[in-house]
């Protein structure tokens, strides 16, 4: 049957067939804007976007205006000259037919001439205002030019009605281009373009256009538009202070120049704009790279030229300084960026980009040019800011024998954990293992102590918990190596078991080479303490344990606290557990009358295997408590300040807020 299927298919000289018109683009999307999906709708409004940049830069215009309508409309409002729409002598054709309804039809093409406006434009192609409209359920073009107003209408590709005129009043005279067109749900996948695209969008394109006012209008549901404002009068060299904020190191220093030639001996010479701002940093690191005015989120060859250069002249300063060691290996830039803030913004007479979202510039002379100035500029800035110079050289170094160490970690915590497998968690002395193979239920216990290990072992449901015990106290592992974390005997034994590797990181960046998430055998594991101040003390070195080696399995939810009781309250044949001073309070209140003995709770080595199945172990019963990730950054600073080496602020948090955990202090 299929066979005889096949054999009706005719393929000869009839079966060719050429798309036309707006087909060209409504039944190949992607072809244009890179994708059919989102990305793609969101594209074809940087599209429209780009030649109002283009007109500002050009000189015609200092601000532009982005309206987001409720019902998904846009609308792109500058005052450059207004888009041409009237009838070209020259083409034989009306401009409005030939800016919307023909592909690779524009004013551009000509931008390596001396008298155009447009030396470095981000619209290139004729293609994006054209696309955009084919890709419309319906878009209106006004153009203003100071004493008039022209108007042109399309619907799903087509042109509705006559081009229209009118002479503007007084109070109204302006000029500039206004379109308004709503993205068409037959073409894209998804039309619902978030207000946060339309804020980084432009938030990104005031950066690159120093002084250039953007506009953010978005309609709210109960009428009226909410609005933002995004300028950067100093581009991006304010851009690259506000990156950096109070972790600065040095000052922002800022380059430009312009640059002529070819990107093969038989082409013709173009130009290039170069701008390069940076500063050095104490544990950020932004990166970002921008051509005629376009976010280059492949980078391409101005990110090949930072690279070269900054590794060029780093290496120079440090041989020159003698501060290599001896046979020590030379930086890469992976170190130098992890404490570089850079932006480079380029433009160029002739770009050629990787495709039409123009995510990536690959011209060779654009590399070569911007590699050589930029090397050149570094090894000046260096001899002639040798404070900032030895700033540099320092922490460049600290970064990559940062990273030397924790690659030589990865290698040695991969000999020592290997592959995770059952036969080695069991090898893990007083490791108790359950019956149960299903991740999904199997529950990691790790108590304190071999004590509390013996009325968990009975208390507990054999079939899907297992326990482990930490013999005495842990390595605070925020204070030491990993050569010393690898020696500690406690920690390899429960990441062992744990059986997932670990998460190695240099100074600032961190690596999941050597973590094997799906080897983690437990849907939760779960630290049960007494609840004293040893117990505590305990609790938080495992705890910073996980935060270093393991934060993964904090942010996925899979590390918990056993909440203890702090309180037995007996009455007759009933016994009742208090967790809280208000608890306990709560619950005599509610025995009223009747004779009730209260004491505190045992350590969870003196439990009976009932109390414990009761108050710790039972999922019905018990109280647990989710670890977190609250804040990384504060996470990460309280860490530091209480476990790290910051002695100074250690001392001082103790000074200011130690009274409120001292127990009957006098204040």
């Amino acid at each position: 049957m299929e066979e005889a299927k096949k054999a009706k298919v005719v393929y000869n000289d009839t079966s060719i067939e050429k798309l036309e018109g707006p087909d060209r683009v409504r039944k190949r999307p992607a072809v244009i804007f890179g994708t059919e999906g989102l990305e793609g709708c969101e594209h074809a409004v940087f599209e429209i976007l780009s030649n109002s940049i283009d007109e500002a830069r050009a000189g015609y215009g200092k601000q532009i205006t982005v309206t987001v309508f409720a019902d998904k409309s846009i609308e792109v409002d500058d005052n450059g000259r207004g888009v041409p729409l009237g009838y070209n002598e020259k083409q034989q054709d009306w401009n409005w037919h030939l800016v919307f309804c023909e592909l690779y039809a524009g004013g551009k093409y000509n931008n390596k001439d001396k008298d155009s406006p447009y030396k470095y434009p981000l619209g290139t192609n004729g293609l994006g205002a054209c696309a955009t409209q084919y890709a419309s359920e319906y878009m209106r073009v006004r153009s203003y030019d100071g004493a008039f107003v022209r108007e042109m209408n399309f619907k799903k590709g087509f042109p509705v009605g006559e081009l229209s005129e009118r002479e503007l009043e007084k109070k109204e005279r302006r000029t500039g281009t206004v379109i308004r067109w709503k993205p068409d749900i037959e073409v894209f996948t998804d039309i619902n373009i978030p207000v946060e695209y339309f804020a980084d969008m432009l938030h990104r394109q005031s950066v690159v256009n120093a002084g250039l006012r953007f506009i953010l209008r978005v309609e709210k549901e109960k009428g009226g538009f909410e609005e933002t404002e995004y300028v950067y009068e100093n581009g991006i060299t304010d851009y690259v202070g506000e990156l950096a904020g109070d972790r600065a190191l040095t000052a922002t220093t800022f380059f430009r120049t312009e640059m002529r030639g070819r990107d093969r001996e038989d082409m013709e010479d173009y130009d290039v704009l170069a701008e390069i701002a940076f500063c050095l940093t104490n544990g950020v690191s932004a990166i970002e790279y921008y051509h005629n005015s376009s976010p280059l989120d492949h980078g391409g060859a101005t990110e090949r030229a930072a690279r070269a250069a900054f590794t060029s002249a780093l290496d120079k300063a440090l041989k020159s300084a003698g501060k290599y060691n001896k046979n020590e290996q030379k930086v890469t830039y992976s170190d130098i960026e992890e404490s570089l803030v850079l932006v480079i913004n380029s433009f160029s007479s002739d770009a050629s980009y990787e495709n039409q979202t123009k995510k990536a510039v690959n011209n060779p002379f654009i590399q070569k040019a911007v590699t050589e100035y930029l090397a050149r500029q570094l090894e000046i800035y260096f001899l002639e800011n040798r404070t900032d110079a030895e700033l540099f050289m320092k922490n460049v170094l600290l970064n990559k024998r940062s990273r030397e160490e924790a690659e030589k970690s990865r290698v040695d915590f991969k000999k020592t954990l290997g592959k995770r497998s059952d036969d080695a968690a069991n090898r893990v002395e007083k490791f108790v293992s359950c019956r149960s193979k299903d991740k999904n239920v199997r529950e990691l216990y790790i108590v304190e102590g071999d004590s509390a290990m013996s009325s968990c072992k009975l208390g507990r449901d054999a079939e899907f918990q297992a326990i482990i015990p930490v013999r005495g106290k842990t390595l605070n592992c925020l204070k030491v190596g990993y050569d010393r974390i690898l020696k500690s005997e406690i920690i390899v034994d429960l990441l062992r078991v744990i059986g997932c590797g670990a998460e190695i990181k240099g100074k600032t960046k961190e690596t999941k080479d050597g973590f094997r998430p799906e080897d983690l055998a437990w849907s939760k594991i779960i630290i049960c303490t007494d609840a004293d101040e040893d117990g505590f003390q305990i609790r938080t070195l495992l705890l910073t344990m996980f935060y270093r080696l393991l934060p993964t399995l904090i942010k996925e939810g899979k590390l918990f606290i056993a909440e203890s009781p702090l309180f037995e309250i007996t009455a007759k044949d009933k016994t009742f557990f208090a967790y809280t001073e208000e608890e306990k309070d709560k619950i005599l209140a509610g025995l009223g009358k009747q004779k009730a003995t209260v004491q505190r709770s045992k350590g969870l080595g003196e439990n009976e295997p009932e109390m414990m199945w009761e108050t710790t172990m039972n999922p019905a019963t018990r109280r647990l408590v989710a670890i977190t990730p609250a804040d990384a950054k504060e996470t990460d600073e309280i860490f530091e300040l209480l476990l790290g080496d910051n002695l100074a602020g250690r001392k001082k948090y103790i000074a200011d807020y130690g009274k409120f955990y001292i127990k009957d202090a006098d204040i």
